[in-house]
């Protein structure tokens, strides 16, 4: 059996397991099987590795993907320029680190600007926020990062005003505001100052629209969730996994 798994903290809001589990169904791969374990901490990762046999891989998602990157034996040079890790291979009882959120979230962008490169707000300073600026950065488009802390962001969420929402008409929501089941949270944004020259995208795709989409269509914008996003990147992975994505380990 060669088991795959996703590990954070709260899983229940995750569709990796059914993903990959259709995938391996219309592949007819019934020696594959994808887990969704819950760690509270990650001093429990190496058991797991150590207590999972024929685990080839792993994705990681919220809290974790930073904080494991010293747990494993290499990085490819995508996580290590990132700063952030969301997927694992294991192979000859080795780990390496990967973050296929760049390819997922790149994917999932480009046909969004249509050639423009507009100013752009990313919500959130966790390893998804890493991965969005990693990609802006290399499209050349200018960007702050809104935190709740000034050493982790451009800006606190005390500085968003009017003026600042309104030039940046990129707005990439990087943070688990919204997300089921808290579902009647949004960002605090300064809503009125969205518009029809808007393009927001939030990463959550549980609910498939959230009050951050909502209102941001209310207000004419284009609105994107991250179910485009998840399938790049859990492609991505499945390639790393299978030897078919050189990331240059």
């Amino acid at each position: 059996m060669k088991r795959f798994g996703l590990i954070g903290t709260s899983l229940s809001h995750s569709f990796s397991q059914r993903w990959f589990a259709e995938k391996f169904a219309r592949e007819g791969l019934a020696d594959h099987r994808y887990d969704l374990f819950e760690l509270p901490t990650l001093d429990a990762f190496p058991a797991l590795v150590k207590e999972t046999p024929g685990l080839c891989g792993l994705n990681v998602t919220i809290p974790f993907k930073r904080s494991v990157m010293p747990l494993l034996h290499l990085l490819a040079p995508d996580a290590a320029a990132v700063g952030a890790v969301n997927t694992v291979s294991f192979s000859n009882g080795r780990s390496t680190g990967h973050n296929t959120d760049v390819i997922g979230f790149r994917t999932m962008l480009l046909p969004l600007l249509n050639g423009t490169r507009p100013r752009a707000l990313v919500l959130g300073s966790g390893g998804a926020s890493l991965a969005v600026a990693f990609v802006l950065r290399e499209l050349g488009i200018k960007f702050r990062v809104v935190s709740r802390s000034r050493e982790r962001g451009d800006l606190t969420w005390d500085l968003l005003d009017p003026a600042i929402v309104g030039v940046c008409t990129l707005i990439v929501n990087t943070t688990p505001v919204g997300m089921f089941p808290d579902v009647e949270a949004a960002p605090p944004l300064p809503f009125e100052a969205i518009g029809p020259r808007h393009v927001v995208i939030d990463l959550i795709y549980n609910p498939e629209h959230t009050l951050l989409l909502q209102k941001a269509k209310e207000r004419g914008a284009q609105v994107a969730n991250g179910i485009a996003m998840l399938e790049a990147q859990a492609e991505a992975s499945w390639a790393i996994w299978n030897g078919q994505l050189d990331q240059g380990t």
